[in-house]
């Protein structure tokens, strides 16, 4: 499944989300561990992109890594999430990003918990959630 691309300008971005929102995902910013909204979140719900409201995470997939940031070991779909070599500060990670406007999301690491053994490690400025409606 092909997602659409969502393409704005900084300016335009900018007038859509908050300071610390625009330099996190537009910017490949990262947020100070153990600070985010989420990383000590346990509500049932979805993660959605920030920038453009594209379902990324699943809380059920959410755990505790220890890290600081907000931990999940798989995306909603692999469609969803894409993903790329990150060599910046002297390191060798994998940068994720949202699918459909590009923003950027976090890293994910080859340490997570079972099924997948990955860990995306996500800045919660990149987030907004979702509560899941009660049945």
């Amino acid at each position: 499944m092909t997602i659409e691309k969502i393409t704005k300008t900084d300016a335009e971005w900018q007038k859509l989300l908050t300071p610390e929102q625009f330099r996190v995902t537009r910017k490949k910013g990262t947020e100070r561990a153990f600070t985010g909204e989420y990383w000590n979140h346990h509500e049932k719900g979805v993660y959605r992109c920030v920038a453009c409201g594209l379902e990324l995470f699943n809380s059920e997939t959410k755990f505790d890594s220890g890290t600081g940031w907000p931990s999940f070991y798989e995306p909603i779909s692999r469609d969803h999430v894409g993903a790329q070599a990150d060599n910046s500060f002297f390191m060798r990670r994998t940068e994720v990003h949202c699918a459909r406007c590009e923003s950027h999301l976090g890293h994910v690491f080859d340490d997570g918990p079972k099924p997948t053994g990955l860990r995306y490690c996500i800045n919660s400025a990149a987030l907004q959630f979702e509560k899941k409606k009660q049945e």
